[in-house]
């Protein structure tokens, strides 16, 4: 039996993959299941996929529609995977596969345009015409909606902010960092999780865990304090040179760095700096529904 007000939502990440099934009627999820991604076998990601779909519908009662949100985007020339950070799903027929899987149309799309337009729709963006979308994590993902409408470009590429070169360099960072896209300076290299973690063992040859850095920041620790320091700058860096090429009504970030509030207090103080006008009324908002966004984004893919 179809249900147009239940859709699935998908949400492939590089460890685990989680479904959801939406009712448009109360915004809620009513079912969800996580299970580990196989890793590096392409195959054994799609049966997964395929295997906890045809349960979920079985468990329903339902046969719906359904959105995956993947970390890469599809080709409108070749209509296979590209640009994802789980590389095995790169140049593989994802959307043709399951379709002949499931026996249904699906619709696939960026992991970060699913975030984006979920916290549009229905959580911290709604009250905005124009959202900026910005996952913060292990890598750095973004995507624009205008109008509650996710904005792909003619290249499918609008939104890919986090493979631009870091914007206005201070002589501490001219030194190269090397992406897993082939470029090099990326915006992702140097203010995602990875990165500060990274930074921290290059300057005082130690390792440390990104909780412990900022917690340790909170307390005065002088190199702790330094690193975050150093990624304020950056972020704000980032989000000014947004604001001047797109100038949205709202920020909106996801992701495991999205908990450090110094990026909503102190990002606005300094960010001026960089911003065409000198000044920018732009709102920096924390994802109302967290890790919940991707999935419940690309549930809301199939809505009317």
């Amino acid at each position: 039996m179809k249900n147009t007000n239940i859709n699935l939502g998908i949400d492939l990440g590089g460890t685990k993959i989680e479904i959801a099934a939406l009712d448009f009627s109360t915004n809620n999820i009513i079912y969800r299941k996580r299970i580990p991604t196989p890793q590096n076998v392409y195959k054994e990601t799609l049966q997964a996929i395929s295997d906890l779909i045809f349960e979920t519908e079985q468990k329903l009662g339902l046969e719906c529609q359904v959105g995956i949100g993947i970390p890469g985007s599809i080709s409108s020339l070749s209509y296979k995977v590209r640009n994802a950070n789980s590389i095995w799903l790169n140049d593989k027929p994802l959307l043709n596969d399951l379709s002949k899987i499931l026996r249904k149309s699906i619709k696939i799309e960026n992991d970060a345009n699913c975030f984006t337009i979920s916290e549009a729709t229905d959580g911290a963006g709604a009250n905005y015409n124009s959202v900026f979308g910005v996952i913060l994590g292990t890598g750095v993902g973004s995507g624009i909606v205008i109008n509650q409408q996710i904005v792909k470009g003619s290249n499918g590429l609008a939104g890919e902010w986090g493979h631009n070169p870091l914007p206005w360099k201070t002589k501490s960072e001219k030194g190269s960092r090397d992406c897993w896209c082939g470029k090099t300076d990326c915006i992702e290299k140097y203010i995602s999780g990875p990165s500060i973690e990274k930074e921290y063992l290059n300057i005082f040859g130690k390792t440390k865990p990104l909780k412990i850095i900022v917690d340790n920041s909170l307390k005065g620790d002088e190199n702790c304090s330094l690193l975050m320091d150093q990624f304020i700058s950056r972020v704000a860096r980032c989000f000014a040179s947004v604001i001047n090429f797109l100038d949205p009504d709202v920020i909106v970030i996801g992701g495991g760095l999205s908990n450090i509030e110094r990026i909503y207090t102190d990002v606005p103080k300094i960010w001026s700096k960089w911003i065409f006008s000198g000044r920018a009324e732009t709102k920096i908002l924390k994802a109302m529904h967290g890790d919940s966004s991707g999935v419940r984004g690309a549930a809301w893919l199939n809505k009317n």
